[in-house]
């Protein structure tokens, strides 16, 4: 067994107090985001975790990017026949996460998820890259294929059959909207006094701000 017990790190880079924190987790989300975007240690800002609760009765937790955020919500885009997709369409209560290592940053965000009108997403896959069109069209995904050939040899066929025209958005490929209903923003601090702030939504549409212990 690899014992990482002693794995240790200070946690020192910032500090996150109730008096520099707004009224709506949106504003802070956005704040953060782009303090980190800035920072320019990350790769991808956008890259988060989305955990749904599975129709197998598992809870099931993958990477995916966020393409939108706004004061309704964060909007990502999958294949609505995937086992996500299946798995939201049976449970819309899901939970995206956010580390952001470089500044030792984490959010965590409660909400429910719907789909988004089709107008968007059409406009969205038309925005992509060819490739990624195709890629949308060829996977069927969470589905078991033979072998890494049958996917290549279906791109070809598409590559083919699509030279110089519009490709076509698959019906069962779009967005999800998610609609928090808790956020959680945690700021690294030194001797794991870390700084937890949690937002919840009220009956009233105002959020609820309380601090939580480390």
């Amino acid at each position: 067994m690899n014992d990482l017990s002693n794995y240790r790190k200070s946690y020192e880079k910032s500090e996150l107090l109730e008096n520099s924190i707004p009224e709506d987790p949106i504003n802070l989300f956005h704040r953060w985001f782009h303090e980190v975007q800035d920072f320019g240690a990350v790769d991808e800002v956008n890259a988060m975790t989305v955990a749904t609760m599975g129709i197998d009765g598992f809870p099931k937790a993958r990477v995916v990017l966020l393409k939108k955020f706004d004061e309704q919500g964060f909007v990502f885009y999958t294949n609505y026949n995937s086992e996500k997709g299946k798995a939201i369409e049976n449970n819309p209560k899901i939970c995206l996460s956010f580390f952001w290592h470089s500044l030792e940053r984490q959010v965590i965000i409660k909400g429910i998820a719907e789909k988004i009108p089709e107008d968007m997403s059409e406009n969205y896959f038309a925005s992509r890259p060819v490739g990624s069109q195709l890629g949308a069209i060829v996977s069927d995904q969470s589905e078991v294929i033979p072998n890494r050939k049958y996917l290549e040899d279906k791109l070809k066929k598409l590559e083919n059959d699509y030279e110089g025209q519009i490709i076509p958005r698959p019906k069962h490929w779009g967005g999800f909207l998610v609609r928090p209903v808790e956020v959680e923003f945690w700021q690294g601090r030194p001797n794991r006094l870390h700084d937890r702030i949690h937002y919840k939504l009220e009956e009233d549409y105002s959020w609820n701000i309380t601090r939580l212990a480390p």
